[in-house]
């Protein structure tokens, strides 16, 4: 076999690796659009009664006022906990999540990093993670799972009354809510910067390959 077959056939070989499934694209961009409904709706619904002292400029809320803002957020809120949830199921009976984010080690963090911040992580091989990303997937993953508990226990009080205990109460579970949020949009802002430093995360998101 010549040097050239042998070459043309590793091209089309990396060509061909699908870095993100089908299922991972669908729910992930899925979960994208429901997120961002969420937050902006999330943050209508704040305005209607501050927990400090400032509110968000209605250029970037979702409703007009607190009524329009429930609807958005109700309905924003099923298709993020349906979509979450098939994420979750299939992202553990496939074992992805076992591959993809495990094992996390202070020490891998750490040195990934330092790595990140001189330039030198290298993004070659996008199917498999640094620590610093498995350590931030991992941790928004826990996120999500608080806010929509938090969010449940301040949606029904009564019904729910002792999920919103678990938080502290009624109040407190809207401080838990609003940190959950504002980590989740930190996390957004990292995450939507990096893909544009790295366009062939991007790319394969989009296309799988």
């Amino acid at each position: 076999m010549s040097a050239l077959t042998v070459s043309d056939e590793q091209a089309t070989s990396t060509k061909a690796k699908v870095i993100q499934p089908a299922w991972v694209r669908a729910v992930h961009w899925t979960n994208a659009f429901a997120m961002v409904l969420m937050i902006m709706s999330g943050w209508q619904i704040y305005n209607a009664s501050p927990l400090f002292g400032f509110t968000f400029s209605k250029s970037i809320t979702l409703g007009g006022w607190l009524g329009g803002a429930l609807l958005w957020h109700f309905a924003a809120m099923w298709l993020l906990m349906v979509n979450g949830l098939i994420y979750l199921t299939v992202g553990l009976a496939t074992g992805r999540f076992r591959k993809k984010l495990l094992p996390i080690t202070p020490e891998g963090v750490i040195s990934d990093t330092k790595a990140a911040l001189t330039g030198k992580l290298s993004h070659e091989d996008l199917s498999k993670y640094n620590q610093v990303q498995k350590l931030l997937y991992a941790g928004v993953i826990i996120i999500g799972i608080l806010i929509v508990l938090s969010g449940l226990a301040i949606w029904k009080p009564v019904q729910l009354q002792y999920l919103t205990a678990l938080f502290g109460g009624y109040e407190a579970a809207r401080y838990v809510h609003f940190f959950c949020m504002a980590a989740i949009v930190a996390f957004m802002v990292v995450h939507v910067a990096l893909a544009l430093l790295v366009p062939k995360s991007l790319r394969a998101m989009i296309i799988g390959r």
